[in-house]
């Protein structure tokens, strides 16, 4: 059984347990593997804990220290921008400080724990500066690098990893957090849960947006609307784009909070710029792939309707094309295509459909 430590962690029974047994016997490096949001940050910081907790048993404040991300030995890395970089001697990148970081001894504890976000984006120079380290790295230091998915070029980095996968957390799973957190009610858990694409991170936001309603039906209209003219595709695409903007605005209002709280710091410690170019980079970031969520939460209403119409006998192979390019458009969005053209290029594709749609 688990141990109650991993509780927080929703809907990842698998993952708890592989880590719950490896505190023990750990080995020098993980690679935690799945969609944005699923838990794997959360699940590090609490494995993070426990090594240092099992190293240290007399330290009680390791698994509280952890969790708050104010543990000396418990290092985290981030792309300051799209990527994390290699670098140059003008323009240091996150690689060379992951290395001189995971050289040194441990402060605190007896373990230094180095966690590396968004690794998938570790270009091929810079997973290759990381290799030898990550292969072998001093007895004190473990790794756990956390990626949406392996491209290609870590497929060696990932071989010398224990891989734990992440999937994504069920809509049921969602909307149980939500209500036991007093979020949201019940009915209100299952239309965010359905929009959350299987992330709890992204569903604690969604809670706050009182139009999620409105964008899923306006997605879920976008069938009835199209008459196979570009006209009828770009006032679409002009509303979409409008109502992802919208959405966006609980993300900015968040990051609002963010920088007012970095003010008040900068303030009191009198340490202009402390932390702000990353923090700013940060947020770019997260705002850039709200606004793909977003997209794929779209693509998904629209994929539902498509088939929704193929079990109902309408639409013909109009609707079956439709969630085959629908399914496309999804997979592109890892490559961060221009937005607006992504959308373009889809409508375009989905003809008019042969028989009416039925409304919902």
């Amino acid at each position: 059984m688990t141990s109650e430590v991993w509780e927080p962690l929703v809907g990842q029974p698998e993952a708890a347990r592989r880590l719950s047994a490896a505190v023990s016997s750990p080995v020098h490096a993980y690679l935690f593997v799945g969609p944005r949001g699923v838990g794997k940050r959360q699940a590090a910081q609490i494995f993070a804990g426990e090594l240092l907790a099992d190293a240290d048993p007399s330290r009680a404040s390791h698994h509280r220290r952890s969790a708050e991300l104010t543990h000396a030995d418990i290092v985290v890395f981030a792309p300051a921008g799209n990527n994390l970089r290699l670098g140059s001697r003008s323009d240091p990148g996150e690689i060379p400080a992951i290395i001189s970081e995971a050289t040194r001894s441990p402060t605190e504890a007896s373990r230094k724990v180095v966690i590396v976000e968004d690794f998938q984006s570790a270009d091929a120079p810079a997973s290759s500066a990381l290799l030898k380290l990550v292969e072998e790295p001093p007895e004190t230091t473990i790794f756990v690098l956390l990626a949406n998915d392996v491209p290609p070029h870590q497929a060696t980095i990932e071989s010398r990893c224990l891989r734990v996968d992440f999937l994504p957390v069920s809509a049921e799973a969602i909307a149980a957090v939500l209500v036991a957190e007093e979020l949201i009610d019940a009915e209100g858990a299952q239309v965010v849960a359905a929009a959350a694409n299987g992330s709890v991170e992204r569903a604690r936001l969604l809670v706050l947006d009182e139009r999620l309603a409105l964008r899923r039906d306006a997605w879920w209209s976008i069938p009835d609307r199209l008459n196979g003219t570009g006209a009828s595709v770009a006032e679409a695409v002009e509303e979409l784009r409008g109502l992802i903007d919208d959405a966006s605005e609980v993300k900015v209002a968040q990051h609002q909070r963010e920088l007012e709280e970095l003010n008040r710091s900068e303030e009191q410690l009198g340490a202009r710029g402390s932390g702000r170019r990353t923090l700013e980079a940060r947020q770019r970031r997260e705002l850039r792939q709200f606004r793909t969520e977003e997209l794929r939460f779209g693509f998904a209403t629209l994929a539902a309707r498509y088939r929704e119409m193929v079990v109902a006998s309408a639409g013909g192979d109009a609707a079956l094309d439709a969630v085959d390019h629908l399914n496309h458009s999804t997979d592109a969005l890892v490559r961060n295509p221009n937005e607006a053209l992504l959308l373009q290029a889809l409508l375009l594709k989905l003809s008019p459909v042969d028989q009416p749609i039925f409304a919902r």
